[in-house]
């Protein structure tokens, strides 16, 4: 599992690559803890290449947004797949997230 954060015009845009598992989660976790503090600045989670997410991912997923709606944040999720549009919508996160 890749996984970068960039600021990009004023947002922090996180790259998510490969498979979000539970064993990538504790990893993933830790790089993007600095999302959990956005501090006003929107968040773009762009999951063009993410493959597959498990439990761990979304509930990563659900404390960014948490955290940033909190702060003023809007969180985006853009390009998810099918598939994992249809884990979103199986849990119910699908009208908890923003996606483009």
């Amino acid at each position: 599992m890749k996984t970068k954060i960039e600021e990009i015009d004023g947002k922090y845009v996180a790259t998510l690559e490969g498979e979000m598992d539970t064993a990538a989660a504790m990893e993933v976790e830790e790089i993007l803890k600095p999302l959990y503090q956005s501090n006003g600045k929107d968040v773009i989670i762009d999951c063009t290449n993410l493959e597959y997410i498990a439990s761990s991912g979304l509930r990563i997923l659900l404390s960014i947004l948490k955290d940033a709606k909190a702060s003023g944040s809007r969180v985006v999720l853009r390009n998810v797949n099918e598939d994992i549009k249809n884990v979103f919508s199986l849990t119910g996160f699908i009208n908890i997230f923003e996606f483009e």
